[in-house]
């Protein structure tokens, strides 16, 4: 039988849990919460890190902690300190013995792993004054000085450039840690911290199981902030603010998540099978480590019966140093949808190479759709064996980047989404299908002919083979590309000169006799028609059908009004001449590398045959995300 537990501030953890005698902490509920039951969580103030002891046993039988209808209830991996000694002028200090953190120091341990290619010394720990996260000092004497230097780092030549950033000077911390005391200094500049709240990060998570395991849990309805996570590339524990640490069939739905040092919400792999070896040993690269990790990853059950089917959805995730959503391995079989990302990896304390708002390696099958995404250092990254995933009518804008796909042959759909950062499209990968979606920026397409990755038996974990990225058996059709002063590449003209069908291409490699060098040299065929191409966009130069017109200005802009946001641009008379077709398996075809179809998850038969707002299109629709675009003016609204 299925009970009901009840937490409160005015409870007691010896007490039944019942709604008239309440827990006082949730970790008591975790402790007795088995499959079928439900935590109802009361208004207030939660400073512990939730760690399930049981699981659910189906989708059915699940185990659900859920904040109570119409209260607030907050889950800090934050202490607020109030002991705070003036030292000099507006710079402040506490001392705190070093087992008030216990066997996790933040202000100890360091941003560290592989792929962390800029941290000039700095930590876990955070500070937070009414909410708002200091910057780490590098040095004592930062504290004191006027301007704080801040190291941006360009993500391609990994340079570094040093700008004076005015609004650190008032929001520094620095921590001097020694065999028995932590002592954390502040500069707040007006703020007396001993008037104020300040909180600093002392747990790595907020609601994230010790155990591996942990099924068919959902999280629902929380505020959950200020988590001193650690760095998670592919190649180690993932830890993130929030997830399921190697389940299967987690819910986390309508939360608001913020503060994470590095990632808000992780389904990604866990220590067993890989943990900064490149970084540690120093004997291989990571690229080495990784595929090994993959193949540990198998003889431990990954599998679809093991862990992912995941559902993240209508949650808000901001103010995160690395990511907002990161997985490897353990995300597979997910679904991501209706959640509002922003604010991630632009603080630029530290960098590396993953960083961005949702962050995947391995996405098979991966449903990734109705995101708003936006001022993120990067958008969406697909990194390694994007194969079934498909990336449907997110709307992104002001990322640095939107979307990058990664070294992944397919297939995976990129579909009705609307991406208009001046760097718009990565595409670092073959097997892609891009279909009906609004392009304005830049758009860079390179091969990776030095690392090969995995492809996979079709909606499985089972691996069929490796293969680099030869570039190209890419589809576009029905897009609107928009280029803009100073963009480049914006378009499909970056393809001339491949071949443009199967059989073109298997009569071109046949004429070679140096076996597998002609794949290296021969492009792979694209399949590229009835895109639109505007203000200098170019298209490819086999392209049939198509509407170009260079100097034509669409005057595209995104706007915010409150919590809805629009798109305003304006469209060529002749627009409407151009029709394009509705995309499915059938007209998609089949990837050449992975041999396998354009399918839904399931292994149904994709219809592309729903544009952006989910409205059905008729059998010839304009080109673009929505149905509704037409020539001259356009308003339209895209979220809320």
């Amino acid at each position: 039988m299925a009970n009901e537990y009840h937490v409160a501030k005015d409870g007691a953890d010896n007490q039944e849990g019942t709604r008239q005698n309440p827990f006082l902490t949730i970790n008591q509920a975790a402790a007795v919460a088995t499959a079928g039951d439900t935590v109802i969580v009361h208004e207030g103030e939660y400073r512990e890190w939730v760690k399930p002891k049981h699981a659910g046993l189906s989708s059915t039988r699940r185990i659900t902690y859920q904040a109570a209808d119409g209260e607030r209830v907050v889950i800090k991996g934050s202490e607020q300190i109030t002991d705070w000694e003036q030292v000099e002028g507006t710079v402040w200090k506490t001392t705190l013995p070093n087992d008030f953190f216990g066997e996790y120091n933040p202000y100890q341990e360091k941003i560290f792993g592989d792929w962390v290619k800029y941290n000039p010394g700095r930590h876990l720990g955070d500070v937070y004054v009414n909410g708002k996260s200091f910057y780490e000092a590098e040095h004592m004497e930062e504290l004191y000085s006027p301007t704080v230097q801040t190291e941006i780092v360009d993500h391609w030549t990994e340079q570094t450039v040093s700008v004076e950033d005015p609004e650190q000077t008032k929001h520094v911390w620095f921590a001097e840690v020694d065999q028995h005391t932590t002592t954390i200094y502040i500069n707040c500049h007006d703020i007396d911290p001993t008037q104020e709240l300040v909180e600093i990060n002392v747990r790595k998570c907020c609601f994230y199981p010790e155990q591996t395991g942990m099924d068919y849990i959902t999280v629902s309805g929380f505020e959950m902030a200020q988590a001193a996570t650690p760095w998670t590339p592919p190649t180690a524990d993932q830890p993130g603010l929030v997830g399921p640490h190697w389940s299967k069939g987690w819910i986390i739905e309508n939360n608001i998540i913020h503060d994470s040092k590095c990632s808000a919400i992780s389904i990604g792999k866990e220590a067993s099978t890989g943990q900064n070896y490149s970084t540690t040993r120093k004997d291989k690269s990571g690229y080495q480590y990784q595929v090994e990790s993959i193949f540990q990853a198998q003889q431990a059950g990954w599998t679809k019966e093991k862990v992912g089917s995941h559902t993240i959805r209508n949650n808000k995730i901001y103010d995160c140093g690395q990511n907002a959503v990161v997985g490897h391995l353990g995300c597979v079989f997910s679904e991501i949808y209706n959640n509002h990302i922003y604010n991630i990896g632009v603080k630029r304390e530290f960098f590396g190479h993953e960083i961005a708002g949702i962050k995947l390696h391995a996405a098979i099958d991966v449903q990734i759709y109705h995101n708003r995404i936006h001022d993120c250092s990067l958008g969406i990254w697909l990194d390694w064996q994007t194969q079934g995933t498909r990336v449907s009518s997110n709307l992104f804008y002001r990322n640095n980047r939107d979307l990058f796909v990664e070294v992944s042959s397919g297939p995976y759909v990129v579909d009705h989404n609307i991406l208009t950062a001046d760097y718009a499209l990565d595409n670092h990968a073959q097997g892609g299908a891009y279909v009906n979606n609004l392009i304005r920026g830049e758009m860079v397409h390179k091969k990776m002919l030095d690392r090969a990755t995995p492809y996979h038996v079709p909606h499985s974990t089972e691996m069929a083979g490796f293969a680099v990225t030869y570039g190209g058996d890419d589809r576009y059709f029905n897009n609107l590309f928009i280029g803009d002063k100073g963009l480049t590449g914006v378009g499909t003209d970056h393809y001339n000169g491949y071949t443009a069908s199967l059989e073109e291409y298997i009569d071109t490699v046949n004429d070679f006799s140096a076996d597998h060098k002609a794949f290296n040299n021969v492009e792979q065929p694209v399949y590229i028609n009835k895109n639109a191409y505007l203000n200098g966009a170019a298209p490819f130069e086999r392209e049939e059908q198509n509407l170009t017109t260079k100097q034509f200005d669409p005057k595209l802009e995104i706007i915010e009004k409150e919590n809805e946001v629009y798109l305003y641009c304006e469209l060529p008379e002749d627009f409407e001449q151009l029709r394009g077709d509705i995309q499915s398996t059938e007209t998609l075809h089949r990837t050449r590398i992975v041999d396998a179809d354009f399918e839904n998850a399931d292994g149904s038969e994709l219809i592309l045959d729903k544009d952006y707002y989910g409205n059905s299109k008729s059998e010839k629709e304009a080109v673009g995300p929505m149905n509704n675009l037409k020539p001259g003016e356009n308003y339209l609204k895209v979220w809320g």
